[in-house]
């Protein structure tokens, strides 16, 4: 398959370490391809969108896989990454969301599934870190037993001490349970976001200067070289040097005509380096129309860059489109610093992700952009993103040759799945028209999508088949490492954006009393307790009422729009809670841990809770108000939804030299893949593992 990253940003010779990996592999390899469907995999190979040939094809001919792999409650990827790595459901390891509230926390403090303690943490006040954790992911075990093991990006393999948000009190520190013997964390926002440009006649000729450094480069232009009047923008980056960023214009076909065809994007303190480079470095950016470059930020604290873009190029500058995407960086956590850098100088600074917030506009700049040149962006993002983090898997594997387990995570194809999974004829094909439905959709977007989400799907297959290559095969085909490959969840698509706490006031609640924190379809709802939260004003008679009018409210809730209920007019699939009102019990069930809300609610599908627009779109049919509980959303697919549903279902499947070669299974579920690899590694679960050894193992 075709590698999408450019080759001269990792290096030559990385790129040839890579693919070259030791004869010693792995014994286990876990990847996980983020929203990756089941049904949606099958209607791929069936029609040969997926090649049978080539990744998940290779491990299901020379392997097994299994028909159905059912993920926790909720559906969503931090509760399922976790749920993967500790063998444990979300209400026992206590990664209830992809965001929630920490009840011991003030009531209005937030925080992330991917950065909350696994396992839970004693509650007090100060609250500390668990002295029996309910939950602990796979690696601790390993790791006490003498085993190596490496994490690439996988949520919770982060090397970060979780604090508390109110206190700033840890309670988790990094070590052991968020670090194993090679940790690379997952990217985060290096402190500026993603811009366009449209220059209208901003170039003139270039400085001598700038003439001269091209040169210097080995850079010809066949056309005087022009410059940007003013530089394109001027920023910092998490309190390191300014940039002053300036475009200069080459015309590099030699065709006797004025035919501007390549931008360069440099730092007017650095100005036009010649190189070579040496990573995580890059020199200026040259980049032709539809195509990226990368660029690092030099100097920044954070070992942070960005990519440019240019969607419009007119052959003599009079229009211009460019862009540049948000700065990234991979966390500088101490603990796994050491890591962190051989990362950064091996592969590369974190390359930007697939970023939404282009295609939806939200990002400045963007207003004037198309539809299409927009996508342009984001596809390049997928592939180029997908490419990096595989490099960074890669990477992780020729570093520890003889590990026993590693852990890779990808993103795609997820992120397109969110973007482009337009599939309801419910679903509006311009986010701004609610007409746009039905037989008013745009059959040409709609085709167009199809073939995005189509080719997210592709390169996260062509990542499988990488790392297969990396370890290599047997003469029979087989890898050489016991590859697993799981999803986290599926995907479907929405129509409607709902509006939580709207739908609360609606019903009389008082959100400085009750507050919904949602993540996709799910909410957990929150009621300020005395003597929980460290700021709770309701004491438990309150409690009681508050929790059964939250109820009635999401459970009275009816979309009367025929257009889009099916005849059902409940948007609610599953309303849960448990009876907590002593602060001293915090009452839990089967799906409502210690950091659940006193309220679980769950959405049906073709409703979402993330989505709603900024002027707010009324849907068709509906009465015109000023903040509606249902809008049209500005994007197309979601999970988190009941995890029962088909759509839901996860993917699995595995090959190696100690997995049988035989049918698939009927179902498994992602709380079986943790015990599975300990049974491989013949490394006793620990006690809190749920899920059971899958009949996988010679």
């Amino acid at each position: 398959m075709k590698s999408f990253f450019p080759i001269a940003r990792l290096g030559l010779a990385a790129v040839l370490s890579l693919s070259t990996v030791a004869q010693a592999a792995p014994k286990v390899i876990l990847i996980s391809l983020d929203g990756a469907t089941k049904p949606v995999v099958d209607s791929y190979f069936s029609s040969g969108v997926l090649d049978q040939n080539v990744g998940l094809g290779v491990l299901r001919s020379h392997g097994t896989a299994a028909r159905r792999n059912i993920t926790v409650v909720p559906s969503l990827t931090a509760p399922s990454h976790i749920a993967i790595a500790t063998g444990s459901i979300a209400s026992q390891n206590d990664i209830n969301a992809n965001s929630f509230h920490l009840v011991n926390s003030n009531f209005t403090t937030n925080i992330s599934g991917f950065g909350a303690p696994i396992g839970g943490y004693t509650l007090g006040n100060p609250p500390a870190p668990a002295t029996t954790p309910t939950a602990e992911p796979l690696w601790v075990q390993l790791r006490k037993h003498g085993k190596t093991v490496a994490t690439a990006t996988w949520p919770g393999g982060d090397g970060v001490d979780v604090k508390e948000p109110s206190s700033g009190v840890i309670v988790q520190p990094a070590i052991p349970t968020r670090t194993v013997d090679y940790t690379v964390p997952f990217g985060s926002f290096g402190g500026i976001g993603a811009k366009g440009y449209d220059l209208v006649g901003g170039f003139a000729t270039a400085p001598q200067t700038t003439v001269d450094q091209l040169t210097a480069a080995g850079k010809a232009s066949f056309s005087p070289i022009q410059q940007t009047i003013a530089p394109l923008d001027t920023f910092s980056v998490s309190g390191g040097p300014t940039y002053v960023i300036q475009v200069a214009a080459l015309d590099t076909s030699n065709d006797s005509t004025v035919n501007y065809d390549t931008l360069v994007f440099f730092d007017t303190a650095n100005g036009i380096q010649p190189g070579p480079f040496s990573l995580p470095a890059t020199g200026p950016a040259y980049v032709k129309l539809n195509t990226s470059d990368q660029f690092y930020l030099e100097g920044s604290p954070n070992k942070a860059g960005l990519a440019f873009y240019v969607t419009l190029l007119n052959a003599d500058l009079s229009q211009v489109r460019v862009a540049h995407s948000s700065a990234n960086n991979i966390p500088r956590n101490p603990t796994v610093l050491a890591t962190v850098d051989d990362v950064n100088n091996n592969v590369g600074f974190w390359a930007p992700q697939p970023d939404f917030r282009i295609p939806e506009r939200i990002s400045p700049g963007f207003t004037t952009f198309p539809d299409a040149e927009l996508e342009v962006i984001y596809q390049d993002q997928v592939r180029t993103f997908v490419q990096y983090q595989t490099q960074v898997g890669l990477r992780a594997i020729a570093q520890n040759p003889n590990a026993d387990l590693v852990m890779i995570y990808i993103e795609q194809p997820d992120g397109s799945g969110h973007q482009f999974t337009l599939t309801d004829p419910r679903q509006a094909t311009s986010i701004s028209d609610p007409n746009s439905i039905g037989t008013g959709q745009d059959p040409v977007k709609v085709a167009r999508y199809q073939n995005y989400v189509q080719t997210a799907y592709q390169i996260a297959n062509s990542a499988v088949q990488q790392v297969i290559n990396a370890v290599g095969t047997d003469d029979t085909g087989t890898p050489n490492s016991n590859i697993l490959v799981v999803s986290d969840h599926g995907m479907a698509p929405f129509h409607t954006a709902v509006n939580m706490n709207q739908l609360l006031i609606n019903a009389g609640l008082d959100t400085t009393k009750v507050r919904a924190v949602t993540s996709g379809p799910a909410a957990n709802v929150y009621i300020s307790l005395q003597g929980r939260e460290l700021n709770g004003t309701e004491d438990t008679t309150s409690y009681a009422n508050l929790q059964q009018q939250i109820v009635d409210a999401l459970k009275g809730y009816l979309d009367t729009n025929a257009t889009y209920t099916d005849g059902n007019k409940a948007i609610f699939s599953d309303i849960i809670f448990a009876k907590r009102p002593l602060p001293e019990g915090f009452g839990t069930s089967r799906l409502i841990g210690q950091d659940a809300g006193d309220v679980f609610a769950i959405l049906k599908p073709g409703y979402n809770f993330d989505g709603t627009q900024v002027p707010v779109v009324i849907r068709q049919g509906d009465p015109v108000v000023t903040t509606p509980v249902l809008s049209v959303p500005n994007f197309y697919g979601a999970h988190g939804y009941n995890s029962a549903l088909p759509l839901m279902s996860a993917i699995f499947y595995a090959a190696g030299p100690n997995i049988i070669q035989g049918p698939d299974l009927t179902q498994v579920t992602n709380i079986d893949i943790a015990p599975t690899i300990l049974k491989l590694l013949q490394v006793p679960p620990a006690a809190t593992v749920q899920g059971k050894v899958l009949d996988i193992l010679k």
